[in-house]
């Protein structure tokens, strides 16, 4: 039986009034059909599509590395958990 890769989604947030700055940035892993997992981040300014970028891993342990990194770079620059 395959473990199907399924947190939810992370949504982070970073509000700066005094530099009219209002953005979101969130990321997903989902199992995909060749064993490995998709990472799918999305990023913008809130109330807008944003942009979407996918990045493949080839195993959970891999993607969880990818995620935990990406989330870190993104605590430092200022952006909450929503």
């Amino acid at each position: 039986m395959r473990h199907a890769v399924r947190p939810p989604a992370t949504l982070l947030i970073r509000i700066d009034w005094t530099e009219n700055m209002r953005r979101f940035y969130r990321i997903e892993a989902s199992a995909d059909l060749f064993g490995g997992v998709l990472l799918i981040r999305e990023w913008g300014r809130i109330g807008s599509r944003g942009q979407r970028l996918s990045q493949w891993c080839a195993n959970p342990a891999e993607a969880e590395i990818a995620t935990a990194a990406l989330l870190r770079a993104k605590l430092r620059r200022g952006y909450t958990p929503s």
